[in-house]
Formats: C-alpha cells, sequence, structure tokens
C-alpha cells in the first residue's frame, strides 16, 4: 500500500520561490556582479553576503560559490568592471580632445563623471582592503589600465614639450591626486556645500576648477627657440 497522502483540495500550500539554474555559466557570474552591485547602491557594502547577493540573483545559495570563493572574491571582481567602465571612459575623454593639454583636462573631467555617475562603484574601488589584496589580480591590471591612460598623455606633453620639463610619473600622480580628490569631495556632498558658500554650484564650481588647471598647464609650457 502506498504511504503518498494525497493534498487536500482546497488546502493551502505556501509557494515557495524557485531559484533559477537556467544561467549560463558566464551570465551567472555577471548577474551577480550585477546584484552586488545594485545591493552597494541601495543599502551600502556592508549590507553584500554571498547568500544575500545570490537571493537577489535568484539562485541558489550555493552558487556564488562557483565563481567566487568568498565575499572579498566577490568585491574584488566588483572593483575590477569598475576599473574596467573607468578605463573606457577615459579612452573615450582622451578621444575627444584636440590636443594632448585639453585631454589632461579631459581626463579629469572624465574621472570626475564617473564619480559622479557612479557611485557605488567609487566607494568600492579604493578600498585598502581590495586594492592591496592578492585577490585581485584582475582588479590590479584594470586599475593600472586606467591610470596608464593618464600617463600616456602625460608623458605625450612632456616629450612633446607642450608642458615643462618635469618628471611625468609625477606629474600622473598629481593630477590622480587632484581629481581623485575633487571626486571626493563631491562625492561626500562637501563640494556642493562649499559653492553654495560661494554662491555657485558645484557644476560651475568644478568647470571653474578644471578651467584653472588648464591655465595652469598651460603655463608651464616650455618656452620656444628665441623666446
Amino acid at each position: 500500500m502506498s504511504s503518498r497522502v494525497n493534498p487536500i483540495p482546497g488546502a493551502y500550500a505556501p509557494e515557495v520561490p524557485e531559484a533559477r539554474t537556467s544561467y549560463h555559466h558566464g551570465a551567472l557570474r555577471e548577474s551577480l556582479l550585477d546584484a552586488c552591485l545594485h545591493l552597494i547602491e541601495t543599502e551600502g557594502i556592508g549590507a553584500v553576503s554571498l547568500r544575500r547577493v545570490a537571493r537577489d540573483a535568484g539562485v541558489s545559495p550555493r552558487a556564488p560559490y562557483n565563481h567566487f570563493p568568498d565575499r572579498a572574491s566577490l568585491l574584488a571582481a566588483l572593483s575590477g568592471r569598475g576599473f574596467e567602465e573607468l578605463a573606457r571612459q577615459l579612452e573615450a575623454a582622451r578621444a575627444t580632445a584636440d590636443a594632448p593639454v585639453p585631454a589632461l583636462v579631459a581626463l579629469v573631467r572624465a574621472y570626475l563623471g564617473f564619480a559622479r555617475a557612479r557611485p557605488a562603484y567609487f566607494s568600492l574601488m579604493f578600498r585598502p582592503e581590495l586594492s592591496e589584496s592578492p585577490k585581485n589580480p584582475a582588479g590590479h591590471n584594470a586599475g593600472d589600465a586606467a591610470f596608464g591612460i593618464v600617463g600616456e598623455v602625460v608623458q605625450t606633453c612632456v616629450g612633446g614639450e607642450l608642458i615643462a620639463e618635469t618628471d611625468a610619473a609625477v606629474l600622473t600622480i598629481a593630477l590622480w591626486g587632484f581629481g581623485h580628490g575633487l571626486a571626493s569631495l563631491w562625492a561626500d556632498g562637501q563640494l556642493a556645500k562649499q559653492a553654495a558658500g560661494l554662491g555657485r554650484t558645484a557644476d560651475a564650481l568644478v568647470d571653474q576648477t578644471l578651467a584653472l588647471l588648464e591655465r595652469l598647464l598651460g603655463a608651464g609650457r616650455r618656452p620656444g627657440p628665441g623666446r
């Protein structure tokens, strides 16, 4: 005799969400990264766990472990994706500039635009536990590629005698520090606060600051023969 019990007609049967199992291997990884980014955007990095990301992505709790052994690896991969996006935006900014010195200013503007449009990425990418982690070689490489674009334009300016002779590496770091500091002030709301005190908008203050940067870089141009 069968021990199976037939369901009682009309009885309540709770609906249990079914975890998605149809993701292609690569699509699963991207879906998890998307879910992680959205979670940071809406609740902050402290809300991130592999189990929570799996739930938000609609997959089983074990699914993330196919790609990420732990939370740090997930965040490191997302950080690398942020640097890849930043590199694309920097490359696009360089391509639109008509000369090397304006290209440097365009790169700083693109950096600011990235920080403002992608605050979750910006807050994640420079966290010490990720930037110094051996679990993040792809992120390190992506970061090097992004800042390599700035270094290439600086080298063009220095080698082409468009700015005064200087150590290209030092100028690259100086521009990065300038852009990152301004971006951090903007992201923290301090730039808007100071701009309001000056009777300006944050956007106007950024435009004026970048115009000053371009003048300073142009003022350092090497004098030509006979000048």
